[in-house]
């Protein structure tokens, strides 16, 4: 199969509760705070709406490459996966209709129906997703009325998701940094909830071996799902190859605070137990 693979560096896939067996225990538990409150991810989330402004070049070349090489089809699936609630769900998806539809006029070509599936963990608030998808809509560039239909399509991306040779185009920010399961023997990493100073090397090494079998798995469950000469666009986090440090620009620096946090939470309760 030809697919075409954008991925953007900014800077065994089971899900198993070891104690309950449940397989889909952490897919059930992970997502980003709802709502759209001042705690909401919705209002928290100004980092990644600038990270998504940077790959906007790239996003419209690589849509307006899918739609010259599939001949400019009458159907379009475009998939945006990992994409939580709020405004920015939608800002990706915007760009590449607004961008299928300017080039449709220019090139005096019929616009196709499309599928705007939104893809993310079940827990996720769809609820205030689809709240904003008349917003959406009467945002849109609609110069040549193309049909577009929203959808959700709840589960994880490290999963089959959709049917074989069924999407186009692929769209996913800052959403494939998280894998599918806390790495195996990082019992000497302690007080840590990622890799730190003081992580040993067996650390580094589990988190490169988790993210290596979760991208290729990734990878692998696309190119089932994708029609030939499809696109996608990948943004996530990276570092400098050329660096040897994994905390190289203080990429990690975020998750070196959290453990801070939640170990001085955790101190605290335990010294008003005491008490």
């Amino acid at each position: 199969m030809s697919m075409s693979i954008t991925a953007l560096c900014i800077s065994g896939c089971r899900y198993i509760d070891e104690k309950s067996g449940d397989e889909y225990a952490v897919v059930k538990a992970l997502h980003m705070s709802g709502g759209d409150g001042a705690n909401s991810y919705s209002a928290n989330s100004l980092f990644q709406r600038r990270v998504l402004s940077m790959a906007k070049p790239v996003l419209v070349k690589n849509t307006e490459e899918m739609m010259m090489n599939l001949n400019f089809p009458n159907y379009i699936k475009v998939a945006e996966l990992g994409c939580s609630s709020g405004q920015n769900t939608f800002l990706a998806m915007s760009e590449i209709i607004n961008t299928i539809n300017v080039l449709c006029q220019q090139s005096n070509q019929n616009p196709p129906e499309i599928d705007c599936c939104l893809n993310d963990l079940p827990e996720n608030d769809f609820n205030t997703t689809f709240k904003l998808v008349p917003f959406f809509k009467k945002g849109l560039m609609m110069t040549n009325q193309a049909s577009c239909f929203v959808n959700g399509t709840p589960g994880s991306f490290y999963s089959r998701l959709f049917s074989r040779n069924s999407l186009h185009f692929v769209h996913s920010s800052y959403s494939l940094h998280w894998l599918s399961k806390v790495p195996e023997k990082l019992e000497n990493d302690k007080e840590n909830v990622y890799i730190s100073n003081s992580s040993p090397q067996s650390a580094y090494k589990a988190y490169l071996n988790q993210f290596q079998r979760d991208f290729t798995m990734f990878l692998t469950l696309r190119s089932e799902e994708m029609v030939s000469n499809g696109r996608m666009v990948l943004t996530f986090n990276g570092r400098n190859t050329l660096n040897s440090n994994p905390l190289y620009r203080d990429c990690c620096h975020v998750w070196t605070l959290l453990s801070k946090s939640l170990c001085d939470l955790v101190f605290e309760v335990y010294i008003y137990l005491i008490v």
